[in-house]
């Protein structure tokens, strides 16, 4: 099994940062891709950032210029720079890894964590 622990989420005022971060743990290989999407209420789930193991990174358009994605490799944990935050941006905040397995080398599964609530209110 694979687990993912976010951290970080809270109430933040319009314009300030905000730093979300994630830590996957359990029996794996290896981790392609880690990410983070958000969900606001009524809304489908989107794409906040995510960065393969290449470094490749991508980022919502609504959150482009913004936010900042990081990740540690060795400790496997990304993490999710977040700045000049509008109200817009309050939702729940959810990590996603993509994970290959020790039973399926050619597979990869992926994995949630539980989310962490991000609200942006003055």
């Amino acid at each position: 099994q694979v687990q993912l622990v976010e951290s970080g989420g809270g109430l933040v005022q319009p314009g300030g940062s905000l730093r979300l971060s994630c830590a996957a743990s359990g029996s794996f290989l290896r981790i392609n891709v880690m990410g983070w999407y958000r969900q606001a209420p009524g809304q489908e789930r989107e794409l906040v950032a995510r960065v393969t193991n290449a470094g490749l990174t991508n980022y919502g358009e609504s959150v482009k210029g913004r936010s900042t994605i990081s990740r540690d490799y060795a400790k496997n944990t990304v993490s999710l720079q977040m700045d000049s935050l509008k109200p817009e941006d309050t939702a729940v905040y959810y990590c996603r890894a993509e994970v290959v397995l020790p039973t399926a080398l050619f597979t990869s599964f992926q994995y949630w964590g539980q989310g962490t609530q991000v609200t942006v209110s003055s």
